[in-house]
């Protein structure tokens, strides 16, 4: 076997220990939670972000599709910074004050029309600066979706996300990168109004990376847009998937800025037993 396919291998196996083999210092050559931005005619790159200690925090990062008045991923972070809690929820929704309001989304397309204003970077999410989390009440992060599954399985799997960003030391990061299906359109569940700028997804995903010193793992989710009442037993491995299927179903490239032979070895494949409340 390769030996550069046998350490990453071995990366994905020893998630959680210190694996002297891998310089955890060159294993990408840029943002890392950045998917492949597609730049088309209506799509806008936009991040948010604040100020601690005088050093810029990112709070989320987005590609947002103006002709349809949602993001098409948002992305972001736990590490150091941003796992901590300071904040409280906030509560007002607010239009983006970095996108022209005809683009985005009012209250009036939520609520009578039978769709929360789901969050897709949640606020609990960002707890680390009480900026950071009114920010995630813009709308460009606001995603309709029906109350069972907002407060359902989505809900679930976002908690464990927020404990699993919040688990580690202080090396560690995960990496976390959010959204609704609007590309395709079987992967569209309606559209609000009949207006075919403000569809509502089918689809709702995950990809997650986990870097601890120069161990790495991987896992992404895929969960259908149901209106069905919350399960008391929620699985969430039943949803689980390898980033190269997620790939597959979405044709966003996910981690893009990783070096080549450790993204292909960690997206190939995952390990429910690597991460703690799964199985």
């Amino acid at each position: 076997m390769n030996v550069v396919w046998l350490v990453c291998i071995c990366l994905l196996l020893s998630a959680c220990d210190k694996d002297d083999n891998y310089d955890s210092n060159n294993f990408a050559t840029g943002i890392v939670e950045l998917p492949a931005r597609r730049d088309g005619v209506n799509d806008v790159f936009l991040t948010h972000s604040t100020i601690v200690n005088g050093q810029k925090v990112t709070t989320f990062s987005m590609e947002y599709d103006k002709s349809k008045k949602h993001s098409r991923w948002i992305a972001f972070r736990f590490d150091n910074q941003t796992r901590l809690q300071g904040a409280t929820r906030g509560n007002e929704f607010v239009s983006d004050p970095s996108l022209e309001q005809e683009y985005q989304r009012v209250q009036a397309d939520f609520g009578r029309r039978g769709y929360d204003r789901g969050h897709l970077c949640a606020s609990a999410d960002r707890l680390y600066l009480q900026e950071a989390n009114d920010q995630t009440f813009y709308y460009t992060n606001m995603s309709p979706q029906r109350n069972n599954f907002n407060t359902g399985v989505w809900l679930a799997l976002e908690g464990q996300v927020q404990s699993w960003g919040r688990s580690c030391t202080a090396s560690d990061t995960l990496y976390v990168v959010k959204g609704g299906t609007i590309d395709k359109e079987e992967h569209i569940k309606e559209y609000i109004g009949g207006d075919r700028s403000k569809p509502v997804p089918k689809y709702y995903y995950m990809a997650l990376l986990f870097k601890k010193g120069g161990s790495f793992k991987a896992i992404a989710f895929w969960m259908e847009h149901t209106d069905s009442k919350p399960s008391k037993t929620i699985k969430l491995a039943d949803y689980v998937l390898s980033i190269d299927e997620l790939e597959e179903k979405t044709g966003i490239d996910f981690f893009p800025n990783l070096n080549d032979n450790l993204e292909n070895a960690l997206e190939a494949t995952y390990s429910t037993k690597a991460w703690p409340g799964l199985e």
